[in-house]
């Protein structure tokens, strides 16, 4: 996982020649306007998840859904309890021994969960697209089983990944201007250099697994919207006049249809950014072929779209709140509101309990 902290020189692995303390990178933007986002991130974070931590809580694992939302949670939990680690750093408040702390175990666990969620994206993707394309099919107790090892493989696998960076990040700080790539050993740098290529590999794939399905998703949605229109042209239905005003099943039908693109929306406005402004900033540190103020620039782009990246601790409660019935009607019933609440924004009337059984995917809707 990449290391920051607010040292003037780079992190990145596989950065052996080092950048001129000339060029430094303490400005108003990152060790003002930052920490401040940060701290607001904080803040909202801890709120937001932890109301989303006790509701899940309440709700049994009986759809794969479920269990991917449940693990996203507890990434997001992590990621927002290293922010107050990186305000202190980049506000230049962190003494050296926070700052070695920042390099070898918090920023660690910010990237760790990144990926996670990165991955978990990727299998809410496949999910959603699944039930867009066989809505009937359910699940049974061997499928969720399965998901559950699997949720449990990813956070083995990348703990695995990157508690070697921990580890191998053990050398003494050469001056009180220091960078995470000066703690660590020769080997450390070569395993960082690993798992920064594993990273891509995980983004990337994951970002081809995003598309493909929410194309398959746009495709199944367009044919059903179609379908739906010729037979309203074919023929007139006649109501009875009413003075109640309702939404017609059309427009409640596109509010959900919407709602289900939510996931992707997340993931091009947290990820995509960052990993895209990586590639010039890697160049930057590891080729001399930009000036002091092109480095720079890339360097406050590349912290600019770690901060989208972090956005993901709380944007993701959305997905909870408008994919995810069970999520709302335990909130409801929690804080005593009708189930019907906040249907004008979900697009779906009174949510009423029917007592799905716990072998189907009822809990996601699309």
């Amino acid at each position: 996982m990449l290391m920051e902290t607010n040292a003037p020189s780079s992190q990145f692995p596989g950065n052996h020649s080092h950048t001129n303390i000339t060029c430094s990178r303490d400005n108003i933007l990152k060790t003002v306007v930052f920490p401040v986002l940060y701290s607001v991130l904080l803040l909202v974070g801890l709120l937001l998840n932890g109301v989303a931590m006790w509701v899940f809580f309440r709700i049994p694992s009986r759809s794969h859904f479920i269990i991917y939302l449940k693990n996203i949670v507890v990434a997001d939990v992590i990621m927002t309890f290293s922010f107050p680690f990186k305000v202190l750093s980049d506000s230049n408040m962190a003494s050296i021994g926070l700052r070695i702390f920042v390099c070898r175990v918090s920023s660690v666990l910010f990237y760790l969960t990144m990926y996670i969620s990165i991955l978990f994206f990727g299998l809410i993707s496949i999910d959603r697209c699944r039930k867009t394309l066989k809505p009937f099919k359910g699940t049974n107790a061997s499928r969720l089983t399965r998901r559950k090892l699997l949720s449990g493989a990813i956070w083995t696998f990348l703990l695995v990944l990157c508690l070697p960076n921990v580890i191998l990040t053990s050398k003494t700080p050469p001056s009180k201007h220091f960078k995470c790539s000066d703690l660590k050993t020769k080997a450390g740098l070569l395993w960082h250099e690993v798992v920064n290529h594993v990273c891509q590999v995980i983004f990337w794939g994951n970002l081809v697994t995003v598309v493909v399905c929410y194309t398959l998703i746009t495709k199944e949605l367009y044919k059903s919207y179609s379908r739906t229109k010729s037979h309203s042209a074919g023929g007139t239905i006649c109501q009875a006049p009413s003075r109640k005003t309702t939404r017609s099943p059309q427009q409640a039908k596109r509010k959900i249809n919407a709602n289900v693109f939510l996931v992707l929306a997340v993931f091009f406005v947290c990820f995509v950014p960052f990993h895209f402004a990586r590639v010039p900033y890697t160049i930057s540190q590891t080729r001399k072929v930009f000036d002091c103020k092109l480095k720079l620039f890339f360097f406050q782009l590349k912290e600019s779209t770690l901060f989208l990246s972090s956005l993901n601790s709380v944007l993701d409660p959305l997905i909870y709140f408008f994919l995810c019935k069970s999520f709302r009607t335990t909130l409801f019933k929690t804080l005593q509101l009708p189930p019907g609440t906040c249907s004008w924004l979900t697009g779906r009337g009174s949510e009423v309990d029917t007592g799905d059984t716990p072998l189907r995917d009822s809990s996601a809707s699309i």
